[in-house]
């Protein structure tokens, strides 16, 4: 059955923006880049095949089946299958649980920006500034809020004249900044202490070579999990979001065309960041510097941007305002479909939904900032990592549940209700989808068995079959 939806994206233009702009976040500017380091040319290439296969067949499932039944994730689900209505329950959670740390990455983000343009660049490069920043109790709470009340505010004037508006400005900035930053990184060189002059096209060629040692079974399955698991975060899919987005989208809009083109902005925006990245650090700090990994953006860059003086400075506000960019279109998608279920579930309005759910999130917020400093604690989890609040519902939101839901989507799609009623919604009016065969085999296919290994990988279960 489909519903009427009060509100619409304006059209396709407008929807891919406002996607892209969600795909378009953290998973780019700080996730990508230090698995590129991490992983090197396999990384690339195996992250390039998923997108354009298993990421193209989950990505345009999720906005046909929000299209198709005009509802919300929740909604979506039960107009599919009654029966497997709880899986929407479930896709309904993953944004609930990543709304609760997402504005607090983007108040650290906000911080440096403050940091750079009040002339705190030297402080900022200290080892310690970023750690005593986040284990304070007051100012990552206030940045945490100020940049949650932002994203309340785009949500809380709705579709086009929120969400759509914001990211036909914000998005087009974004990749002016991305762009000039790139080429300004690959004319950048040091010498270093024992006379070795590095230059950013080195780095560049760093980044596109193989990594050394031996290629066994266990260290290409990590590199291709590693692969997927930014193919999940990256594009927002089984988030809820893409449902939602798609619910908005007008019958005559081509999806096939509108996946495609939101999958080369979010692909040239990962790959913009990690050419910023890693050759600035490699400049620096030679083939070492690319071992810092999650840490590469918030300690090794303000570092390097100390070192580069006036030109640093200059560079740092550029980065971290293009940062808050991404982070605030991605945080806006995330709270949406929040507020699309509720108002589905308790025929509420939009502004009063918005309002109070930004309030409660103002709470959650302040309670995952505060793990770092009065709550903080250790746990360790089924991956094998050791994590605190935030680090404990980020797991079980992308590296459990997502994959959880994707598998049984795909046998939902695949194996219940049929490739059909997907394919049959994205050929309507004369859209012609020549992918459709291919589609077919991997929903029922190949993508269970993919989301399955990686569901095995974040639970732990991998590691313990490949160690016996």
């Amino acid at each position: 059955m489909s519903y009427a939806k009060s509100t619409n994206f304006s059209g396709q233009i407008g929807f891919v923006l406002a996607s892209a702009g969600s795909a378009v976040g953290l998973g780019n500017i700080w996730r990508f880049p230090y698995l590129a380091a991490k992983d090197g040319l396999l990384f690339i290439v195996l992250y390039l095949v998923l997108v354009l296969t298993f990421g193209f067949a989950l990505l345009i499932t999720d906005i046909t089946i929000g299209r198709k039944t005009r509802r919300s994730s929740i909604f979506a689900y039960y107009a599919m299958s009654p029966k497997w209505r709880y899986l929407g329950v479930l896709t309904f959670l993953v944004p609930v649980l990543i709304m609760t740390y997402y504005p607090v990455i983007g108040g650290w983000i906000t911080r440096y920006i403050a940091v750079y343009a009040t002339g705190l660049q030297s402080a900022a490069a200290d080892s310690a500034f970023f750690t005593s920043f986040i284990s304070s109790t007051t100012s990552p709470i206030l940045y945490g809020i100020l940049f949650l009340a932002l994203t309340g505010l785009v949500i809380f004037f709705g579709v086009q004249s929120g969400i759509e508006r914001v990211s036909k400005w914000l998005l087009p900035l974004l990749f002016l900044m991305l762009i000039g930053i790139a080429c300004y990184a690959l004319t950048i060189e040091h010498t270093d202490a024992n006379g070795q002059t590095r230059t950013g096209l080195m780095g560049l060629a760093y980044m596109f070579t193989p990594k050394g040692g031996e290629l066994t079974l266990s260290t290409f399955l990590q590199v291709l999990l590693d692969a997927v698991g930014q193919m999940f975060f990256s594009l927002s899919i089984s988030m809820g979001i893409m449902i939602s987005y798609g619910s908005y989208v007008n019958k005559e809009v081509n999806l096939t065309k509108c996946v495609l083109q939101i999958e080369i902005f979010d692909t040239v925006a990962a790959m913009l960041a990690a050419i910023i990245i890693i050759p600035t650090i490699y400049v620096f700090s030679g083939p070492e510097g690319m071992s810092a990994g999650p840490s590469l953006m918030f300690i090794s860059l303000p570092k390097i941007f100390d070192v580069m003086g006036t030109a640093g400075v200059i560079t740092g506000i550029v980065f971290f305002v293009m940062a808050a960019f991404a982070a605030l279109t991605s945080c806006i998608s995330v709270l949406e479909p929040i507020v699309a279920n509720i108002m589905d579930m308790f025929e509420t309005k939009r502004k009063i939904t918005t309002i109070v759910t930004t309030l409660v999130y103002m709470a959650a917020a302040t309670v995952i900032t505060l793990g770092y400093s009065s709550l903080y604690m250790e746990v360790k989890l089924p991956n094998g990592s050791t994590g605190q609040l935030l680090d404990i519902a980020d797991y079980a939101a992308t590296a459990f549940m997502m994959p959880f839901i994707s598998l049984f989507t795909c046998i939902l799609i695949g194996w219940i209700v049929g490739s059909k009623w997907i394919i049959g919604e994205i050929e309507r009016e004369g859209n012609v989808f020549s992918m459709k065969g291919a589609y077919t085999f991997l929903i029922r296919y190949l993508a269970p068995v993919l989301m399955f290994i990686l569901f095995l990988q974040s639970t732990g279960f991998l590691d313990y079959i490949l160690k016996k």
